[in-house]
């Protein structure tokens, strides 16, 4: 069956209740002392897996059109992307607000320290200005500007399950999971990597 622009109508809802629907697990978990020993960690981390699931998705969804010949999904990219961000937001602001406690000479000092939280405040603000150009009229204005920002979408692809792999201190397997998954979304867009590099 060919999605058609009334699919994506119902397509967008849903995905706005598979996207939301988590958040208020979260909380519902937190509320009910179901986060575990360390709540704090819990809903950081949670946040973060949110944030990368999403974003994989979003990377997912170029191939899948072309293969399956479904223009109209490249519609929905945006409001995942979207939600991406917000994820990514979620995360940053738990970071700072519950382990932190918005000590921002500490969250210097822990940059500094931890190369980790350079990765992953650099995949944010790329993740921002992606988030602010998304719109359709900032999109005309940048022109080819545009294109050349938003193919840092791929760089962020690295970054971020870097990000993950250095911040866990032991238990490796799920983000080297995460690496390799990404990777391969990553050569299944090589051909659009490569034209990038050409052109520079």
């Amino acid at each position: 069956m060919r999605i058609t622009n009334k699919h994506v109508f119902w397509l967008k809802a849903l995905m706005h209740v598979v996207a939301i629907l988590p958040i208020i697990y979260l909380v519902l978990a937190v509320l009910g002392d179901e986060a575990g020993g360390d709540p704090v960690q819990y809903i950081i981390h949670y946040t973060g897996i949110g944030a990368l699931n999403t974003f994989l998705i979003t990377l997912c969804i170029s191939p899948i059109a072309k293969k399956f010949k479904q223009g109209a999904l490249i519609q929905t990219r945006r409001l995942i992307g979207l939600y991406v961000f917000a994820y990514a937001t979620l995360h940053l602001m738990a970071f700072i607000s519950l382990d932190l406690l918005f000590e921002w000479t500490l969250f210097f000092q822990e940059t500094v320290k931890r190369p980790y939280i350079v990765v992953g405040t650099v995949a944010y603000l790329l993740l921002l200005a992606l988030s602010v150009t998304s719109l359709n009229a900032v999109r005309r204005k940048m022109g080819k500007r545009w294109q050349q920002l938003h193919n840092s979408v791929y760089l962020v692809a690295v970054l971020v399950p870097i990000h993950f792999f250095w911040s866990v201190k032991s238990e490796i397997i799920e983000p080297s999971i995460y690496i390799a998954v990404a990777a391969l979304l990553l050569f299944f867009r090589k051909s659009q990597i490569q034209r990038i590099f050409k052109r520079k």
